[in-house]
């Protein structure tokens, strides 16, 4: 893929205003080929099998938000991810009974805060992937642990 000059010097700006902010936090940004990816471990959006922000997720997602409401043409897509441990009775009891239904829940909340702040609801979209495409083995803790996560990926055409 070809990518402009303007939406490389687009994310590239974007790449340098978020490594600042994020510069204590377990988020890792990487700038790909016409892309810009963001990706936050769960422990620090949500409680241990839970899908819902608390307070220091908040915060983390609130750093991103004055970087991403700046762009009007670039979209903004989140991605949850799960590891491959089957969903316990807490989660099935409020109708979450796969990991894609709790991956999604996950996305869905963090594109709905960054809605919230400021980021235009039309250049957002939120998808669960449950435990497909993993990034590592779930044969082992650290790797499930891996698994567990939220992608922020800018593309598009810049801004």
């Amino acid at each position: 893929m070809r990518i402009t000059q303007n939406k490389y010097n687009q994310l590239d700006q974007a790449y340098t205003q978020l490594q600042q902010a994020y510069q204590d936090d377990e988020v890792e940004i990487r700038q790909l080929q016409g892309e810009l990816r963001i990706t936050i471990r769960d422990k620090i959006l949500f409680p241990e099998g839970g899908y819902r922000l608390n307070s220091q997720a908040e915060q983390v997602l609130a750093k991103m938000a004055p970087t991403l409401s700046g762009f009007k043409n670039t979209k903004v897509v989140v991605r949850g991810y799960t590891d491959n441990v089957a969903i316990g009775a807490g989660l099935r009891s409020q109708g979450i009974a796969t990991n894609l239904d709790l991956s999604s829940k996950r996305a869905d909340n963090v594109g709905d805060f960054l809605i919230r702040k400021g980021v235009s609801p039309s250049l957002i979209s939120a998808q669960g992937m449950g435990e497909s495409n993993p990034v590592a083995s779930n044969d082992t803790p650290d790797g499930r642990a891996q698994n567990r996560c939220i992608e922020v990926t800018l593309v598009g055409p810049g801004n």
